[in-house]
């Protein structure tokens, strides 16, 4: 009596009289939208791997794997910091350096034992060692800590001569155990030394001093995109809806952040240099070629930002508020007229105290988002708070010059190619026409029915041709299957246009409206 997959033996050409159970997969597949709050950044730290995407939730969590935020510019941090405080929450972090940066190191005084930071940065230098008899008799403990990170001890460790040295560097560097595993702050080498171990408390600040290869470029910011990747190219795959570089501000690199947008279905947020005009920011974005649903291009008004790990107000890139405030809404909406937090002012608006309060006219206005920039701003056309002025991309077309048309074509684009791939290797039938289609629609309907999608009307925004009528037999012959599917956006209240007519000799045009229990008549 064998039990079966479906498919996987001839159920024509049984011999053996028997019972066969087959297991047949659910026929109809369900697609799960890909997440649209995934955040991609680029920038220096001074601590963490290089060239390495990490997965980041909080500011705590940042400040273990990369350290605290440093004022200056491409400062990673700073620009996650400003994404938080508009509600991000799920970033793919990817350190980038110039190349000089080096690893904290420690010899053990009288011995030849090293002690390197696990990765290059300045935070190294805060590691401190503390060697102690151990808790059993005749053996030492090793402490290790670094501030933000759990203290690590190594217990125990015996031996005499060299075999205590190898010993001492085999428990750091390869753990003790299930509950102490390999050290997340320092790598040993014992070298030759067979001295007896004394007690001591040293810290790193003594030895080789860790730098953090800090003076980037946007050339850097981009990296290589072959292995190892570095730079904006190490978020490939990553699934990333939006990213941006920290404070890459070169138009030179505007175009190859577009193309990479393009290719993986992410929006990238560009800046301007700091106190850029608008004359030139217009004229910057001719000369970089830049027209492209996939990015958005803030003016380089930058923006005054009370940075409280450092007790200072900086001026930062708008980068991190804009990619924290699209993240932290959904794809089908726009970014126009939404809050902004955490914005003590812009150069335009004058720093704090200054007594200076620039505001941006219409004819100003009129002429950025005509070029295809965007702008952060006060007043918004909802009240007195900082947000997007625009809710526009750098592209000239304007049936896809809108957030929401990016957001929501990567969200759909990415989401199809997650799902349907289930597919591909199936006997194309009519059944399989049959399960793409309810598959397709399913996902739509789901969308429909959660505020992703809809009409003025309320007819259907969406239709799926998955038949004999667009995959004709010379196809279907050589392995091709076609759905073609048509989604229909909701578009975003921009010019809200209000008629208004009073006056004493105004003649009123009454409205009787349907009559239900408590409703008024106008």
């Amino acid at each position: 009596m064998p039990i079966v997959q479906q498919g996987s033996i001839n159920t024509t050409a049984l011999i053996v009289p028997d019972l066969y159970v087959q297991i047949v997969p659910p026929q109809n597949l369900v697609i799960n939208g890909v997440p649209t709050n995934v955040v991609g950044v680029a920038g220096t730290a001074s601590w963490g791997p290089v060239g390495e995407p990490v997965i980041v939730g909080s500011m705590s969590d940042y400040a273990a794997s990369f350290g605290p935020v440093v004022a200056r510019k491409h400062d990673m941090g700073t620009q996650l910091a400003t994404a938080v405080q508009q509600g991000a929450a799920d970033f793919r972090c990817v350190r980038v350096t110039d190349g000089t940066d080096t690893a904290a190191a420690f010899m053990i005084p009288t011995t030849g034992f090293i002690l390197t930071a696990l990765y290059t940065g300045s935070r190294g230098n805060q590691i401190a060692i503390t060697l102690a008899p151990g808790s059993r008799a005749g053996s030492w403990r090793l402490t290790v800590t670094l501030p933000g990170l759990v203290p690590e001890v190594y217990d125990n460790i015996s031996g005499t001569g060299a075999a205590f040295w190898q010993a001492l560097a085999a428990a750091i560097n390869t753990g003790q155990g299930p509950q102490r595993g390999p050290s997340r702050i320092v790598v040993a080498n014992a070298g030759t030394t067979a001295v007896a171990p004394v007690s001591f408390t040293w810290d790193f600040g003594t030895g080789a001093v860790g730098t953090d290869g800090a003076g980037v470029s946007a050339t850097h910011l981009v990296g290589v995109d072959t292995a190892p990747r570095r730079g904006m190219y190490a978020l490939r795959g990553q699934r990333c809806s939006i990213a941006l570089l920290a404070d890459a501000d070169a138009t030179a690199q505007w175009g190859v952040q577009a193309q990479f947008g393009l290719s993986e279905g992410i929006y990238m947020i560009l800046t301007g240099a700091a106190g850029e005009g608008i004359s030139a920011a217009i004229a910057n974005k001719a000369a970089a070629g830049l027209d492209s649903y996939a990015c958005k291009l803030m003016l380089g008004d930058w923006v005054w930002w009370n940075d409280q790990a450092n007790a200072t107000l900086r001026l930062v890139s708008p980068q991190g508020f804009v990619a924290g405030r699209l993240a932290n809404l959904s794809p089908e909406q726009s970014s126009l007229n939404k809050p902004l937090y955490g914005i003590a002012g812009t150069q335009r608006s004058g720093a704090p105290g200054s007594g200076q309060r620039g505001t941006f006219s219409a004819a100003e206005l009129s002429a950025l988002f005509t070029a295809g920039l965007d702008v952060i701003a006060n007043p918004q056309p909802g009240g007195s708070f900082w947000g997007v002025r625009g809710g526009h991309n750098s592209s000239s077309n304007a049936a896809t010059s809108g957030d929401n048309y990016t957001r929501l074509t990567n969200y759909l684009a990415a989401s199809l190619n997650a799902g349907m791939g289930q597919y591909v290797g199936q006997v194309i039938n009519r059944d399989l026409f049959r399960r793409i289609r309810a598959t397709l629609l399913s996902f739509l309907q789901n969308m429909l029915g959660q505020g992703l999608l809809g009409t003025r009307d309320g007819s259907l925004p969406f239709s799926v041709i998955c038949d004999t009528s667009n995959n004709p037999l010379e196809r279907t012959g050589l392995g091709y299957v076609q759905a073609d599917v048509q989604v229909q956006y909701q578009a975003i209240n921009e010019k809200f246009i209000v008629n208004l007519e009073g006056g004493q000799t105004v003649a009123v045009a009454r409205q009787t409206l349907p009559t239900t229990p408590g409703a008024l008549v106008a």
